[in-house]
C-alpha cells in the first residue's frame, strides 16, 4: 500500500514534470507542416519513410550496401534496383529523380550524388565525427551547451585477433588524445564536478566481445581470460589518464558472460575501489530487472558505487528474429510499453539505491527521464548518483530542456567513419522512424496526454513470438546460459565412465556376438578407445535379411498413427538424452560441442517431421465422381537397408532409418565403422522406444562384404546411402541389376557430396562474408557434405576479401573437440588426414599457399589451409577434399563467378553474399545447387525449413527433410471402385 501511494506521488510529479519538458521541445513544432517541401532530402527521405513501408525497407537495405559503392553509376543502379520493387511506393519527387535509362547517364550521375549526399548528411546527425579532430570539435561544443559525453568507436566487426588487438589500441590513442585535449579545458561545474567531487571530463565507451575475436559463452573460461586481459590495460591506462570508461551491453547471448567477467574483475583488488566505470542494462529484456537486483546486491558486497546505464536496447529486431529461429523463448518484451514499464520500475530500483549505484538514465522519451526526474527529487538522490543521457543526433531539445532544468546530461557519441558506421545508423533510422518511437509520436502531433500516459501492458505480453513455419523443430542448447554448459559438462564425465565398452549388433530383437570386433578412437586423441563395436559376417547379415523378411508382413499393417507414436517416442528419448549424445559425437566423430548438439535437433526433428508426414500421407487422396470411387493411396515398400556417413553420425543415420521405418519398411541400419558407437546409442532409444522385433536392426560391418551383400539381395527393396561418390556410383549400379529370385525394381536414394561454391560479389557485406566462409569451410574441419570448398571472389575486392579472410581463419581455436574453446577439432581418421594432406601438395603445387595453420600431433589434426589465385579447372578445385582445404578463386564479373560455381560435377550447396537485387535473382534461377544460400552461411540445413539434397553427381533422390523425402520409401496405389447397383448409388446431400 505504501509502494502504490509513493507510486501514485512518482506519477502526478512525472506528468508534470514531462509537460514542462515536452513543452520545452515543442517550441518550433507550429512550422513542420509548412517547412516540409522545403526540406532537405535527407529529411525528406526520413519522412517518407514514416508513411512508406515499403520505402522504408527498400531504403534502408539500400544505405546498408552504399558502404560497398565505389562509383556513382553503382550507387544508380542499386538505387534503382531497391527502390523499384514492387512493394515501393515511390514518392512523385523520388519517382522522377529515378527515372533515367543508363546510370552512367547525367540524370543517373544526379540520382546518385542527392541521395548519396543525403545519406552522408544523416549520417553526420548521428555520427559525431569521422576523425579524433571533428570528434574534438563535437565534444567541445556539447560543453560549452553544458554537457558532458562518452565516446563510442564505430567500426568493422571484430573477426581476427589483429582487429581485436587494434580495437584495443585505438580506444587507448583515443583516451590519450581526448585528455590530453581536455587539459585546456575549463571546469564546467555543471557536468565536471558533483557534491564537491571532481568527474572525469573524459569517459569512452566499449563493447567488451571486441576484446576477443572468438569471444563465446560456451567458452566461457576462455573467453574471460582473453577479454580480462586486455580490459586490464584499458582500465589501468584510463586510470594513469583519469578516464571513465563504460562498458555497453550487446546481444542477449553475451549479457550473462559479460556481467560475470565484470563483476569478477571489478572485485580483484587492483580495480575494486575504482568508481569511474559503468555497466549497461538494456530494459527490454525480460530478465534485466532482476539483474539489476542481483547487481545492486554485487556493488554492497564490493562496498563501492559503479554507474549503471539504463537504456531501453538496440536490437529488438535481431532478438526476436534470432529467438524464433532457434525456437527459444523470446528474451526481450515483444510490447514496446512492456519495455517501457519495465525501464520506469527498474528506474525505481536503481533510483533508491543510489546509496549503492550511480544511474544513468538513457531514454528519447521525455516521459521516460520525467519519471527518473520525479524520483530522484522525491528521494533527494545526490547530483553524482544520477544523470540523464542521450544519443548524439538524436534528443538534442529533450537534452537542452533537461540542461535547462539543471540535470548533468551525458551524450553518446559514436565516432568513426561515416562507411563503417552505416550498421549504427541503421538502428538509429529504424528507432526513428518506428511506429512506436517517441520521437516519432511527437513529429507526429499526437495528444499530450496520449505521448504522456503511463505504459499499459497487454496481458499476452507473455507469449511468444509467432514462428512462422507450421512445424516446430527441437530447440538447441542455449550455451549463453550456465544451465546448457553444465549438463554438457556432466554428459562428458559420464561418457568418460563408459568409454571402451562393447557394442554388440542387434538382429531379430537380440544383441549378438560376432566373430570380429573393431575399435572406434577418438580421433582427437587415438590412445583412447571410445567403444569395441561388433561387426557381423555375412550369414549374421543373411539371418538379419530374414527376420526382416519375417517381420515385415505385421509392421506393414500396423496402422501408420501407431507407426508415427514410437517415432514420436524415439524424438523424446533423444531429447532426454541430448547431451550425452552430444558427448559421444565428440569423442568419437571428433564433432565440437555446438555442432554435435546441433545435430541432436535434426534428428529430434526428423523423428517429429516424419511422424506428421506419414500420419499426412496416411489420409491418402480422394478423388470420388458421381457413381465411383477412386483412392489413392501409399504401402510400404518392403525391406530398407540404410548405409549411413561418419560426418553425421546420428542426424543422416537415423533421417534415413526412421524415415524407411514409419513407413512400414523393417530396416537395417549398417553405419560407417568410425561412427558405430554413436550408431549402437541409436539403436539403445529405438528399442526404448518400442519398434518391434525384427523391424529395425543395428548391423555395423565391413562395407564391402556386408554392405555389398545388403545391398545386392533380391529381398532388397529400397537403398538410402549417404557417402562417396565412388560408393554411391557402385551401389546404384549393383541395385540396377535384377539378381534371381528378385521380382521389383531397387530404390536408390544417394547422397554424395559435393564441391561446394561460395560466390562473394562487390556489394556483399565483407564482415559477414567473411564470418560465413570461415564457418562454411572450416566448421567440423570441412569434413560436412555442404562446406565449403571454394571461394569465388570478384576481383574488385578479392584481396581486401583474402586478407580478412586469412586473419580470421588464423584467429580460429585448433584443438581436442571436448575443449569448449575449439572451433577446428581432428579429421575423422589417419587415412582422412593423409588424403587431405596430399591434395594439399597438390595445391601448393598449382596455387599461391595463402595460410597453412600447424596442428597438433596427438589427433588426426588437419590445421587450415588456404590457398588464393587457384584456377577454376585446379584439381583442388573441382575434387571433393572433405577437409579444411579452401580454394579462393578470382573472377571478373558475376556472370563469370556463376560460370565457375557450376563449372563441377557436383550441385549440393552453394551460396551468394550480395547485396545486389540483380545477382541475387539471378542465382536463384542459374546457381546449379539443391540447396542455395544467400547471405549465410551454408551449412546447417533444418528439417522443413531447408530440406536438403543435391543433383548432378551430388545424389539421387528427394530431399531429407521436406515433404517429398517419405514417398521414396513408399508404393503409390489407386484402388476404383463403381459404387452403382442396378443404376442406383448414394449421391451425397440427397434426402
Amino acid at each position: 500500500m505504501v509502494l502504490q501511494v509513493q507510486t501514485n506521488i512518482y506519477e502526478a510529479k512525472t506528468q508534470e514534470i514531462a509537460k514542462q519538458l515536452l513543452a520545452a521541445t515543442q517550441e518550433n513544432r507550429s512550422f513542420f507542416a509548412s517547412l516540409r517541401d522545403q526540406m532537405r532530402w535527407d529529411d525528406k527521405l526520413l519522412a517518407w519513410t514514416m508513411s512508406n513501408p515499403g520505402l522504408r525497407v527498400q531504403l534502408f537495405r539500400f544505405i546498408d550496401t552504399l558502404p560497398a559503392l565505389n562509383s556513382k553509376s553503382e550507387i544508380a543502379s542499386h538505387l534503382q534496383e531497391y527502390l523499384s520493387d514492387e512493394s515501393v511506393e515511390l514518392p512523385t519527387a523520388l519517382k522522377g529523380m529515378l527515372n533515367f535509362a543508363n546510370p552512367e547517364s547525367m540524370p543517373g550521375q544526379v540520382a546518385a550524388t542527392t541521395v548519396g549526399t543525403a545519406v552522408e548528411t544523416l549520417a553526420h546527425k548521428y555520427i559525431a565525427g569521422e576523425n579524433i579532430k571533428q570528434v574534438i570539435k563535437t565534444v567541445e561544443r556539447l560543453r560549452k551547451e553544458k554537457m558532458a559525453f562518452t565516446i563510442d568507436l564505430l567500426g568493422e566487426a571484430v573477426i581476427t585477433e589483429a582487429e581485436a588487438q587494434s580495437y584495443l589500441e585505438r580506444y587507448l590513442e583515443l583516451i590519450q588524445q581526448l585528455v590530453e585535449v581536455s587539459k585546456n579545458w575549463t571546469i564546467i561545474p555543471a557536468i565536471d564536478e558533483a557534491d564537491g567531487e571532481l568527474l572525469p571530463k573524459v569517459q569512452v565507451s566499449v563493447k567488451l566481445t571486441a576484446f576477443y575475436s572468438q569471444f563465446d559463452p560456451l567458452d566461457a573460461k576462455g573467453s574471460e581470460e582473453r577479454v580480462s586481459d586486455r580490459i586490464r590495460i584499458l582500465l589501468r591506462r584510463a586510470q594513469e589518464l583519469g578516464a571513465a570508461v563504460h562498458f555497453d551491453m550487446e546481444q542477449y547471448a553475451y549479457k550473462d558472460i559479460t556481467l560475470s567477467i565484470l563483476q569478477k574483475l571489478l572485485l580483484e583488488e587492483e580495480f575494486r575501489q575504482r568508481t569511474d566505470i559503468g555497466i549497461t542494462i538494456q530494459a527490454y529484456l525480460r530478465d534485466s530487472e532482476q539483474d539489476v537486483k542481483n547487481i545492486i546486491s554485487w556493488l554492497k558486497q564490493r562496498g563501492y558505487p559503479l554507474t549503471i546505464r539504463l537504456v531501453k536496447g538496440a536490437y529488438w529486431d535481431q532478438e526476436t528474429i534470432k529467438a524464433a529461429q532457434k525456437h527459444w523463448l523470446q528474451p526481450v518484451y515483444n510490447d514496446k510499453a512492456a519495455t517501457d514499464a519495465n525501464f520506469e520500475t527498474i528506474t525505481q530500483l536503481l533510483l533508491e539505491n543510489h546509496q549503492y549505484v550511480y544511474s544513468a538514465i538513457g531514454s528519447h522519451n521525455v516521459r521516460s527521464h520525467a519519471r527518473a526526474i520525479a524520483i530522484a527529487e522525491s528521494l533527494n538522490v545526490p547530483r553524482r548518483r544520477f544523470e540523464l543521457q542521450v544519443l548524439y543526433g538524436m534528443g538534442d531539445k529533450v537534452a537542452k530542456a533537461l540542461v535547462d532544468r539543471g540535470y548533468r546530461v551525458r551524450v553518446y557519441c559514436p565516432y568513426g567513419e561515416l562507411l563503417p558506421g552505416m550498421a549504427y545508423l541503421i538502428r538509429r533510422l529504424l528507432e526513428n522512424t518506428a511506429n512506436s518511437s517517441f520521437l516519432r509520436q511527437n513529429l507526429e502531433n499526437r495528444p499530450i496526454d496520449e505521448l504522456l500516459a503511463p505504459p499499459v501492458v497487454k496481458d499476452a505480453e507473455n507469449e511468444n513470438f509467432p514462428v512462422s513455419s507450421s512445424f516446430l523443430g527441437a530447440a538447441d542448447t542455449d550455451y549463453a546460459k550456465e544451465e546448457g554448459r553444465r549438463k554438457v559438462m556432466e554428459a562428458f564425465a559420464g561418457v568418460r565412465e563408459n568409454l571402451g565398452r562393447t557394442y554388440l549388433p542387434l538382429i531379430d530383437g537380440e544383441y549378438v556376438n560376432t566373430p570380429e570386433f573393431v575399435d572406434s578412437l577418438n580421433p582427437s586423441n587415438f590412445s583412447e578407445v571410445v567403444g569395441k563395436v561388433g561387426l557381423i559376417s555375412v550369414e549374421q547379415a543373411q539371418q538379419a535379411m530374414q527376420a526382416a523378411k519375417a517381420a515385415f508382413p505385421g509392421w506393414k499393417k500396423t496402422p501408420a498413427k501407431q507407426r508415427a507414436d514410437i517415432l514420436r517416442k524415439a524424438g523424446d528419448l533423444m531429447e532426454e538424452r541430448r547431451a550425452q549424445l552430444s558427448a559421444w559425437m565428440v569423442l568419437e566423430v571428433g564433432k565440437p560441442v555446438k555442432e554435435a548438439d546441433a545435430e541432436v535437433s535434426e534428428a529430434i526433428d526428423f523423428c517429429r517431421y516424419y511422424a506428421d508426414e506419414i500420419e499426412r500421407l496416411d489420409e491418402g487422396v480422394n478423388y470420388d465422381i458421381a457413381g465411383e470411387t477412386n483412392r489413392y493411396i501409399y504401402q510400404p515398400r518392403g525391406i530398407a537397408v540404410v548405409i549411413s556417413p561418419w560426418n553425421f553420425p546420428l542426424a543422416i543415420a537415423c533421417g534415413m532409418t526412421v524415415a524407411a521405418l514409419v513407413s512400414g519398411n523393417c530396416t537395417l541400419l549398417k553405419p560407417a565403422e568410425t561412427s558405430s558407437v554413436i550408431a549402437a546409442k541409436f539403436t539403445e532409444i529405438l528399442v526404448d522406444a518400442g519398434f518391434p522385433q525384427g523391424v529395425f536392426q543395428y548391423v555395423p560391418g565391413k562395407g564391402s562384404q556386408v554392405g555389398a551383400y545388403l545391398v545386392n539381395h533380391p529381398d532388397t527393396h529400397v537403398i538410402a546411402f549417404t557417402g562417396s561418390q565412388e560408393v554411391g556410383c557402385r551401389i546404384y549400379a549393383d541395385a540396377a541389376t535384377l539378381k534371381p529370385g528378385q521380382k521389383h525394381m531397387k530404390r536408390v536414394i544417394a547422397e554424395m557430396g559435393g564441391k561446394n561454391a561460395i560466390i562473394v560479389d562487390e556489394s556483399a557485406d565483407l564482415d559477414q562474408a567473411v564470418v560465413g566462409v570461415v564457418q562454411s569451410a572450416f566448421g567440423y574441419s570441412g569434413q560436412k557434405c555442404s562446406a565449403c570448398s571454394r571461394a569465388i571472389v570478384l576481383e574488385p575486392i578479392y584481396d581486401a576479401f583474402v586478407q580478412r579472410l586469412v586473419e580470421a581463419t588464423k584467429s580460429l581455436n585448433i584443438g581436442e573437440a571436448e575443449l569448449p574453446s575449439t572451433q577446428v577439432g581432428p579429421v575423422i581418421d589417419g587415412n582422412a588426414r593423409d588424403r587431405i594432406r596430399e591434395y594439399i601438395e597438390k595445391g601448393k603445387a598449382e596455387a599461391q599457399l595463402a595460410l597453412e595453420l600447424p596442428a597438433p600431433e596427438h589427433g588426426y589434426f588437419v590445421g587450415p589451409v588456404i590457398f588464393s589465385e587457384v584456377s577454376p579447372d585446379a584439381v583442388i578445385s573441382q575434387e571433393e577434399i572433405f577437409g579444411p582445404v579452401l580454394a579462393v578463386i578470382r573472377v571478373k564479373d558475376f556472370q563469370e563467378a556463376l560460370a565457375v560455381a557450376n563449372g563441377t560435377n557436383y550441385a549440393l550447396t552453394g551460396g551468394l553474399y550480395s547485396r545486389t537485387p540483380s545477382h541475387i535473382q539471378q542465382a536463384q534461377t542459374e546457381f546449379e545447387v539443391g540447396n542455395l544460400y544467400i547471405n549465410r552461411n551454408i551449412t546447417g540445413a533444418i528439417v522443413a525449413r531447408q530440406p536438403f539434397g543435391g543433383f548432378k553427381l551430388s545424389g539421387v533422390g528427394s530431399k531429407a527433410g521436406g515433404p517429398d523425402y517419405l514417398l521414396q520409401f513408399l508404393e503409390p496405389r489407386a484402388v476404383t471402385e463403381n459404387i452403382q447397383r442396378q443404376g442406383f448409388a448414394p449421391i451425397e446431400g440427397a434426402d
